[in-house]
Order: structure tokens, then sequence, then C-alpha cells
């Protein structure tokens, strides 16, 4: 497996770059899971909600992650209805799972492979899952992104690696 070393940021909160970031990446967290819904379940099979939040967090550092995994859902709830309010508290608890996660391995790492997406994937997914399960109840429920996500992950792994190494090269 190729490991590749990119240009890694770990943006400031005192930075105006890092808000102008985070803006960019919310409004692909807003655009992209529009374009999912279209599809039936599309926002189920591909959770396009973590996508740009993972770029964000592996790309410019966890605080960048952290402002697009608690805006985006927010706002698109508020927004669009989706994620619906009953889901949004484990769309976030995940969200910030996956910003911690992504910030930690860049940080980490200093390179992008997709053994590290994949783990990074994977530990969010795991860890949010069983805390979907705690707050919900339900492990049907907590085990949806398993059973039903698995497009979405794998997106989120390919996907970002390709975004991350071969489109955002600053």
């Amino acid at each position: 497996m190729q490991t590749t070393s990119v240009k890694l940021y770990s943006l400031e909160y005192n930075n105006a770059k890092t808000y102008w970031t985070t803006a960019l990446f919310v409004a692909g967290n807003i655009l992209l899971p529009q374009l999912c819904h279209l599809i039936p379940q599309g926002g189920m099979q591909w959770l396009p909600i973590y996508f740009f939040t993972l770029i964000g967090a592996y790309k410019y550092g966890w605080r960048v992650g952290l402002l697009t995994a608690v805006i985006s859902p927010i706002v698109n709830s508020a927004g669009f209805g989706m994620p619906a309010p009953a889901v949004l508290p484990a769309i976030l608890f995940k969200s910030i799972l996956l910003a911690a996660a992504a910030g930690y391995a860049a940080k980490r790492f200093r390179k992008i492979s997709i053994l590290l997406l994949a783990g990074v994937v994977l530990s969010y997914q795991i860890v949010g899952t069983f805390g979907e399960w705690i707050w919900t109840g339900s492990f049907h429920t907590a085990i949806q992104d398993f059973r039903i996500g698995l497009p979405g992950m794998l997106l989120q792994i390919f996907g970002g690696y390709l975004f991350i190494k071969y489109l955002i090269r600053k």
C-alpha cells in the first residue's frame, strides 16, 4: 500500500484562514448531502455529511474538522430537515469523533494513505456505533452505517484520499 506525503496544516482558532476554510467545507457538507438525498436512501448509503469533515480535519487540522463537524449537521438539520432532529445527536457525536480521529492521524503520521484513512473511518464508525447504541438503546439502529452505509465509508476512504492527495495540493 502506497503512502504519500502531502502538505498538511494545523490551523489555529485565531487564524482567519481557519474560518474561511471551515466555511468552504461546511458548504461542501451542505451541497453533497443535498445531491445524495436526491437518491432514495442516498444519505444513509453515502454518509455525505462526513465527507468534508474528514478532508478538512485531515488536511487542515482538528480545529477546522471540529468546526465543520459541528456546524454542518446543525445547518443541514435546521435548513433542510436532514439529518432529522432525532438523529442529530448521533450524527454530531460521529462527526466530532471523525474530526478528532482524522486530525490525530494527520498530525501523528504526517502523510496520507488508504490504510490510514481506512483506520480513521473505521475508528470513528466503531466508537460512534457504540455511542449511538448507548444513546438510542437500539443495536439495530446503531449499526445502520455498517448495514447500509458501506458505500459511504468507501467514498470517505478512497474519495477522501484522492481529494486530499490530488485536488488540494496547497
